[in-house]
């Protein structure tokens, strides 16, 4: 989040928000710039409850109840049409919220809509769950089988493919506690991440 700011973006979609703690996104971005825009997505009424009391009420901040598998919906929502304009850069966040979206239902599509409808100078900021650091990944699908929403991890190629259009920055799609940290972490902290992270760049704009 720090780099799009510091890229000069000062608005933000962010599917799939979840519940909001603090730090939120939009806190993260105004410590660098405190005019930045900031639109919450998620598909769960409990979040919308726990945003309409935290967050709805900040300048410059809003949300709205839609799900990552309608993007055509997102993006001509009232909410994200006051908040963001489509002629600056904008970067959306995908922070673990495509592994709940199964093959079938295309998630590099989802993307690939969204990527569509965005203007050059954008990002894209995304991690995805992986079974491909842990054993246990396989367990956890078991889990998530049960639940609401089904978990579908998928490998690197699988991950990076969903940056089609996009110019990935360094170092690529790596284990997420990898990405640039600040600190850098240990291999003790490395063994507990079961995600990839990457962030792409519109193809073709300079940064």
């Amino acid at each position: 989040m720090r780099h799009v700011v510091r890229q000069g973006v000062r608005q933000v979609i962010d599917i799939g928000t979840g519940i909001p703690t603090s730090p939120n996104t939009h806190e993260v971005a105004r410590q660098l710039a405190p005019d930045v825009r900031v639109a919450y997505v998620d598909n769960d009424p409990i979040v919308a409850t726990h945003a309409e009391a935290r967050l709805t009420n900040t300048p410059g901040v809003g949300f709205l109840l839609a799900d990552v598998r309608q993007p055509r919906h997102i993006l001509d929502h009232p909410t994200v049409r006051k908040l963001i304009d489509f002629d600056q850069p904008v970067a959306v966040l995908l922070l673990a919220v495509l592994h709940f979206v199964k093959h079938e239902e295309d998630p590099a599509g989802v993307v690939a809509a969204l990527r569509d409808a965005l203007p050059a100078g954008s990002f894209l900021v995304l991690s995805h769950g992986t079974g491909d650091f842990h054993r246990a990944g396989g367990d956890a699908s078991e889990v998530y089988r049960a639940a609401t929403a089904s978990l579908h991890l998928r490998d690197r190629p699988a991950v990076e493919a969903l940056f089609a259009g996009f110019d990935l920055l360094e170092p690529g799609v790596v284990q997420a506690s990898r990405w640039r940290p600040e600190p850098p972490t240990g291999e003790a902290e490395d063994s507990r991440v079961a995600f990839y992270g990457g962030m792409g760049v519109n193809v073709g704009v300079k940064r």
